[in-house]
């Protein structure tokens, strides 16, 4: 019974409504996917409510599914509900009030610094570890993304007053101060590996790989992995930029100068993260306060 209605509502599609084969394919995937789940549910196909709508999205998020996939699998169950109603196959359209998915969004996971010092111990002693120190150290104590991280050039670094130069996303150029641990890590680098691996060669990237080029930003991501693991983690380049937001707001940072050093245009962005440290202190207020 399912599967004929399905083609009948593609059919309609196809011919009332001149979508294209492509169109129709992701129609018909999306359907045949929810009447999969309704399936498991034991519930008809047209005799499903809202309730069976939000459970199916629900799965969805929780297999990993993006939201731009669930929003498309909830505009393909629309699509079929007001059809079901123009054929009189049912009275009421469940999606009518529904809300889109778009809204949601994932909370990004930050490590604690107890596991940013873990994973900074796991890099020392390693071949490059006076280049990958720097790098994950520059990464974490700027909030910088990976891309910005391997295109940073020496002359966007201010030893004198300590300030570091980035260009972000569509070209925005911002600054952000770096501790004097962090820029004597630089110097130890510049003088030392660096020399090393550029072997009298030149070149106006920060950090180059072995061969003297500028280092790509997956070879980054696999050695980061690779510390991670020897570390017992599992940890991304955005993971860390998501550290340093989390932990600056922690300590009381003000969230406008947290948007300034991340880069993000809108402070909604930027406001995410007083979400993720609104959580830990109600986990530490269950735990603790005898009246929780």
């Amino acid at each position: 019974m399912g599967h004929e209605l399905i083609e009948e509502y593609l059919d309609y599609l196809s011919v009332q409504r001149g979508r294209t084969s492509n169109t129709l394919l992701s129609y018909e995937y999306d359907l045949l996917r929810f009447m999969g789940f309704l399936k498991k549910r034991k519930g008809p196909l047209t005799g499903f409510d809202k309730n069976d709508i939000v459970a199916f999205m629900t799965e969805l998020k929780e297999q990993g599914y993006s939201v731009s996939t669930i929003s498309r699998m909830l505009s393909s169950i629309r699509g079929l509900c007001r059809w079901l109603v123009l054929e009189g196959l049912r009275e009421d359209d469940p999606t009518e009030n529904l809300q889109n998915p778009r809204g949601w969004f994932r909370l990004p996971r930050a490590i604690s610094v107890e596991d940013m010092r873990k994973l900074l111990e796991a890099i020392k002693g390693s071949r490059f570890s006076g280049r990958d120190l720097v790098m994950v150290e520059l990464m974490y104590a700027c909030g910088l993304r990976v891309s910005e991280l391997v295109n940073l050039k020496v002359d966007d670094i201010n030893f004198e007053i300590g300030f570091l130069r980035v260009y972000g996303k569509g070209g925005k150029e911002r600054v952000i101060p770096i501790s004097e641990q962090t820029l004597k890590r630089i110097r130890d680098y510049m003088t030392d590996l660096r020399k090393s691996l550029l072997k009298n060669r030149e070149s106006p990237y920060l950090f180059v790989s072995s061969r003297g080029t500028a280092l790509t930003r997956q070879r980054f991501w696999q050695t980061l992995r690779g510390y991670a693991r020897s570390a017992g983690l599992k940890i991304s380049p955005h993971v860390i930029r998501h550290s340093f937001a989390t932990h600056l707001l922690e300590g009381g940072a003000d969230l406008r100068a947290v948007q300034k050093m991340l880069g993000h245009s809108d402070i909604s962005t930027t406001q995410i993260y007083t979400r993720i440290t609104s959580d830990r202190l109600r986990k530490v207020y269950e735990k603790y306060h005898p009246r929780a």
